[in-house]
């Protein structure tokens, strides 16, 4: 395929005289053109994986890779006066997940293409996504993301289905999205819309109204749900999705010729976090109709449907009022009232009712009795989920368990963020580690050789220069590619606890102020969304914002010391700053953060992990040894029997060492509350004194020691760069590739 002369049809001029945005659209073109005639995968049994996110991050240069052209179509647009960097930067994000529940869908979707699977994504056609983030009088503001044009990487199918709610019925169009696997055939993510939606029902901000739900229905992901509009705006949302999806799923066994009698022959159905659960319902609702009977429906959907629990939190577990349902799904409540029934028939245990005293429906304890696998996501956080959270549905049904740790597509996380690490790899060792992850391995051989060791230190400045630039040209701040950089990005939770790094941040500013030069500035990057009715976490992003200003605009500390906070944190913006990353935190409250992906994305590009023994952090301990990470924290036990047992006062901690109290004091001090708002700053400061709910004090004095360590250890420059080689060998295991193989083989059965 001549592929100049392709993009040149398509442009009507020659690629050198054409504007980058011409070039943008005709490659958009190219490969969707190129995509549509990649044999689609097929077997005899396909997976649906339903999730409510799938945050694809910008497709052009990730289909190219997986394609295989994305080396010649850079070379042809250099040759030519363009950069495919720059091109790509015109790509608006699709804005379809949060934070890592869909980036892992994404994966996902990308390495079951790979592997050549039958499957597909279905999930919603969000307009304006989340929200876009900015920041105003060092406070998060939140705005609408806009991301469809006319050409986009949707693609209209035509295909409609009817979703009825109780008062009316709205049609879903199905739009798909191409899914290459690398050097593999193609997959579908299919997502669906509401003809009857209307976007100019939001203005500037995020604000819309929640009650008519005919125009409103994709507009957002996860609408505010802080009153019962809200709440019963998602019901509607995940039926649709979930009814559009079932009618899909028996669409095509039709075409297929199958027995729906033996739908679980043919059909697996990953229910991604409790978002689907209405699938079961529904399924069984739509069997009845075609003449099952009752009993068996609930067979055939018990034998199609696994379920993948992606937190320890009891809060994120989905319960909505049986009242709720009955007001948009009322066609489904009997059905629920039926499967509620059967369980309390034959356990006494309220435990695990599906429909509680307080008339509440726990949709997680729906799919854990109608589906044949329940499995966590980190070793960790399954054997909590057996041991604790879910330990009453593990003596029922200790078969139905299991662990699936998860995993990143190196296509994205590594040939297209990091092409330098990328290609020295190669170098090194041959490509078949693109196809076989824990060919990295191979990497160990060169544990000694100084002048890789050198290379690998030289490719990390070259990309701490490219973040350096990009924070300066994006924000104005000056960072120094020769201090240490010191990140933590994902979504804003105490848990996860960004508030122990700020006050890190306060201890190194006072430290400073006192004298005490640190001997290699340290840059405090810290990327984040607060959910819009989080209080607290818009409370914390507050903090970050005013020490960003406060510390920049000291001459005296600002030398040695820098807090970024990335603006409208997202998938392109990660790409920059993990192959710049010297130090990963990864500091959640142990037994909390269920497995994590960014960890393992620090760890493919040569970061060192900072830690507890949380999430996959458990694993990553355990492949590059305590010599290559830095574990700080009470274990998940200590913290778990701490709950138990109402051991933890906040107060006491701040109260009987007088460094925290500083620390925290800090908070609400004279020059914190010139800079600040005194409303989000004093509540901020009584949540640590008073609550504390996620142990921050717990941890915080270990974890600064800790840190500390780490600073003083990345003086000796070629100790910390054998670091970053071992965590490179060692992240093969991470690999999406390895846990589809095992999501195929241990429940899916394809």
């Amino acid at each position: 395929m001549d592929l100049k002369q392709k993009l040149e049809e398509r442009l009507g001029t020659t690629l050198a005289q054409a504007e980058d945005a011409e070039v943008y659209y005709a490659l958009l073109g190219l490969t969707k053109e190129i995509s549509s005639q990649k044999k689609e995968n097929s077997g005899n049994k396909k997976v649906y994986y339903i999730s409510a996110e799938f945050l694809v991050g910008k497709l052009l240069s990730n289909n190219l890779i997986n394609l295989g052209i994305y080396d010649e179509i850079q070379k042809l647009l250099k040759e030519n006066g363009k950069s495919l960097a720059g091109i790509e930067e015109l790509e608006p994000e699709p804005s379809l997940g949060n934070g890592g529940l869909g980036r892992l869908a994404a994966c996902f979707m990308d390495s079951i293409a790979t592997l050549g699977l039958d499957g597909a994504g279905i999930g919603l056609n969000y307009h304006y996504g989340l929200f876009r983030q900015l920041f105003e009088d060092h406070k998060q503001k939140e705005m609408k993301n806009p991301w469809i044009e006319k050409d986009s990487w949707l693609i209209d199918t035509g295909v409609h289905f009817p979703v009825s709610f109780r008062d009316y019925t709205l049609t879903s169009v199905m739009y798909d999205i191409d899914v290459p696997g690398y050097e593999s055939g193609i997959n579908k993510l299919h997502l669906f819309d509401v003809e009857s939606l209307d976007e100019s029902m939001v203005g500037d901000g995020i604000a819309f109204d929640k009650e008519d739900v005919r125009k409103n229905l994709t507009l957002f992901l996860y609408p505010d749900d802080s009153d019962e509009a809200g709440q019963l705006l998602r019901i509607y949302q995940q039926y649709f999705m979930v009814s559009s999806g079932a009618q899909l799923i028996l669409k095509e066994m039709d075409e297929q010729g199958y027995d729906l009698h033996r739908l679980y022959d043919h059909v697996v159905i990953q229910i991604n976090d409790t978002h689907p659960s209405m699938v079961i319902p529904e399924l069984i609702r739509l069997m009845t109709e075609r003449g099952i009977s009752f009993d068996e429906a609930v067979e055939i959907v018990t034998k199609t449907c696994a379920y993948t629990n992606h937190t320890i939190l009891a809060e994120a577990l989905e319960k909505w009022p049986l009242s709720y349902l009955e007001k948009v799904v009322p066609h489904l409540v009997p059905i629920i009232r039926k499967l509620d029934e059967r369980v309390k028939e034959t356990y006494k245990d309220e435990k695990v009712a599906v429909i509680d005293r307080s008339g509440r429906v726990h949709m997680a304890h729906m799919d854990i009795h109608y589906g044949f696998s329940v499995n966590g996501v980190a070793a960790l956080h399954t054997e909590i989920l057996k041991r604790s959270e879910l330990r009453p549905f593990y003596e029922i049904y200790p078969e139905k368990f299991n662990n699936k740790t998860n995993g990143i597509t190196f296509r994205r996380w590594l040939m297209h963020c990091n092409p330098d690490l990328s290609s020295y790899i190669t170098e090194l060792i041959g490509d078949g580690w693109k196809k076989n992850a824990s060919e990295l391995e191979k990497l160990l051989a060169f544990a000694g050789d100084d002048k890789v060791l050198e290379r690998l230190w030289e490719i990390k400045q070259v990309n701490k220069k490219r973040l350096k630039e990009y924070v300066k040209m994006t924000q104005g701040i000056d960072i120094s590619e020769a201090s240490v950089f010191d990140i933590q990005i994902k979504r804003l939770h105490e848990y996860k606890r960004q508030q122990m790094n700020a006050l890190f941040v306060i201890y190194k500013y006072k430290e400073i102020k006192a004298g005490r030069i640190p001997d290699i500035p340290v840059t405090v990057i810290f990327g984040a969304k607060a959910a819009p009715a989080y209080t607290l976490a818009k409370d914390i992003i507050h903090l970050i914002l005013c020490l960003q200003e406060l510390v920049g605009s000291d001459p005296d500390v600002a030398p040695y010391l820098k807090v970024v906070m990335i603006e409208n944190y997202n998938v392109t913006k990660a790409e920059m700053l993990i192959p710049a990353c010297d130090i990963s935190e990864q500091i959640s409250l142990a037994s909390k953060e269920a497995s994590g992906t960014g960890n393992m994305k620090f760890m493919l590009n040569g970061a060192v992990t900072l830690g507890t023994m949380d999430g996959a952090n458990v694993e990553i301990h355990d492949l590059v040894g305590s010599d290559n990470i830095y574990i700080f924290g009470k274990s998940s036990e200590d913290v778990i029997r701490l709950y138990e047992t109402n051991g933890y006062d906040a107060r006491e901690y701040y109260e009987s060492d007088p460094v925290t109290e500083g620390l925290v004091d800090f908070i609400i001090s004279k020059e914190m509350i010139k800079l600040g708002d005194p409303e989000n700053l004093c509540r901020l400061y009584k949540e640590l004194v008073s609550k504390d709910w996620f142990m921050t004090l717990l941890d915080l004095k270990e974890y600064i020691a800790v840190k500390e360590q780490m600073l003083e250890d990345y003086k000796d420059r070629k100790s910390w760069t054998g670091k970053m080689l071992a965590n490179i060998a060692r992240a093969g295991f991470f690999s999406s590739d390895r846990t589809i193989e095992e999501y195929s083989r241990g429940i899916w059965g394809i």
